[in-house]
């Protein structure tokens, strides 16, 4: 790999202390058939909401493996950051995994670069995150110069191997130990088809090798959005400057990234120029996204957000200790490095009260308990009216992001005086908790989604529909 960049400047921290250590532990090898059926229930269920990774110290110098899968030095956070939020830390030249030639020579869909740079946690402190920005070969023929989309990917997991940038360069890792698929390859060069420029954080954690991936965490994730929005004007060769229209795009966890940072942009980020925001599926209200994935296909995503504010949290920590028994705390650290695939696997349809002391859910402890619930109260998007205007997008049957919460939020930033556009996918019930309720709607309406954000971009005004709120399902 080429030597990677390390702008100037950089403020003198001290190192994050890991707050818990979880092991590493492998998955039984995979025969055939089902390494086949796991790859075809991955890229089914792949898009929903998640949340913790496994830490390591910024300061160590042997390679991080997790799960079999060696993660580049590039990801290992140094021990000082620079002091500006958005600043970068270090660049690579990074190849896509998917690229076909051009016809003037330019590989498609682009030229990527990996990035690192400094954001802001939830609870103040400085933090490394990592990233990846692809210049687009398509020219932006729109009104305006080059716009930038900042991107939010859905649930990767919380392994660092499962980061998306690591995923747009291994678009399939199946091993063995571990099962990633980079499903949002698909979003992405559809956005550089339009001639936008796309950067692509990798959260809080996810990617850095240096603490757990927070997940759903809703600062820690409008954060680390809005300031690869900022990390991408420095980035080497691009075209994007701070003039340029940014608009944020996710779907599921990235729905939720996309959202927070919407409401955040005024007073985290007012040098972003935000003119546009996809937010779909968003898991808005913890509490009743906790819900819809206990026990479905998607169950181990429950393990990763306890682990994720258990580390973030010191009211929800304290939830875990006492209620969490010694074999559930076993399945939290085995969780804690696995992807998408292997959580399907590993953890598919598992009930929460099974982890616990007494046998109650995971949701119904938190509810009995005010400290934790207010925890997760702090959590809820829709509290702050976004800056610009938003499309919210929900599937009407979608049972893991419950559809209901999901246009509650539409409803909360209506009430605001928010410019909202409301979109309820409406499809056939597809099956209960099995993800196909979740991931259909995705893909149907990501055309309609990534046209209305790139009418943004280009200056567009858009209509809100708020007025037809009482009527939509």
């Amino acid at each position: 790999m080429p030597a990677p960049t390390s702008p100037a400047g950089a403020a003198a921290r001290t190192p994050t202390n890991k707050e818990c250590t979880l092991s590493r532990k492998r998955l039984r090898p995979l025969s055939a058939d089902t390494a086949a059926r796991l790859l075809a229930t991955a890229v089914a269920g792949a898009v929903c909401a998640c949340l913790a990774s496994a830490p390591a110290s910024a300061a160590d110098t042997e390679p991080v493996v997790s799960r079999g899968v060696t993660i580049p030095a590039f990801y290992n956070p140094p021990t000082e950051l620079p002091a500006t939020d958005g600043a970068l830390i270090r660049t690579e030249p990074m190849s896509l995994g998917l690229r076909i030639p051009g016809l003037d020579g330019r590989p498609l869909p682009g030229t990527a670069t990996r990035l690192m740079y400094k954001s802001t946690d939830s609870s103040g402190r400085p933090v490394a995150v990592t990233g990846t920005y692809i210049e687009p070969s398509a020219a932006w023929k729109r009104s305006g110069p080059r716009p930038l989309v900042a991107m939010a990917s859905g649930t990767m997991g919380q392994g660092d191997q499962c980061a998306p940038s690591f995923a747009l360069e291994h678009p399939l890792t199946l091993t063995g130990d571990t099962m990633s698929v980079g499903y949002e390859a698909l979003a992405v060069y559809r956005i550089l088809a339009s001639g936008a420029a796309v950067v692509l954080t990798d959260y809080v954690g996810l990617g850095a090798t240096d603490r757990l991936h927070t997940y759903v965490n809703r600062l820690d994730q409008g954060h680390a959005l809005l300031d690869a929005a900022r990390a991408a004007r420095a980035v080497p060769g691009a075209s994007v400057t701070a003039d340029s229209r940014t608009g944020l795009y996710g779907y599921s966890q990235g729905g939720a990234a996309a959202a927070s940072a919407a409401e955040l942009q005024p007073s985290y980020a007012p040098d972003v120029p935000l003119s546009g925001t996809y937010a779909g599926a968003p898991p808005a209200d913890l509490t009743a996204t906790m819900k819809g994935i206990d026990g479905s296909a998607l169950a181990g995503a429950l393990a990763w957000s306890i682990s994720g504010f258990a580390q973030a949290d010191p009211d929800l920590r304290a939830v875990v200790e006492e209620h969490v028994s010694d074999s559930g705390k076993a399945v939290l650290r085995d969780a804690s490095t696995m992807c998408v695939g292997d959580a399907l696997f590993g953890y598919g349809f598992a009930k929460s009260g099974k982890w616990t002391k007494d046998g109650r859910s995971i949701g119904d402890i938190i509810a009995a308990e005010p400290a934790a619930r207010a925890a997760l109260n702090r959590q809820r998007i829709g509290t702050l009216r976004p800056a610009g205007p938003v499309r919210v997008a929900t599937g009407v049957h979608d049972d893991i992001v419950p559809h209901g919460q999901a246009r509650q939020l539409a409803v909360d930033w209506c009430r605001k005086g928010a410019d909202v556009t409301y979109e309820a996918v409406v499809l056939p019930n597809l099956g209960d908790k099995i993800l196909t309720n979740h991931l259909v709607p995705l893909l149907t309406d990501q055309g309609d989604a990534i046209g209305w954000l790139t009418d943004r971009l280009a200056g567009k005004p858009a209509a809100s529909n708020c007025w037809t709120m009482p009527l939509q399902p």
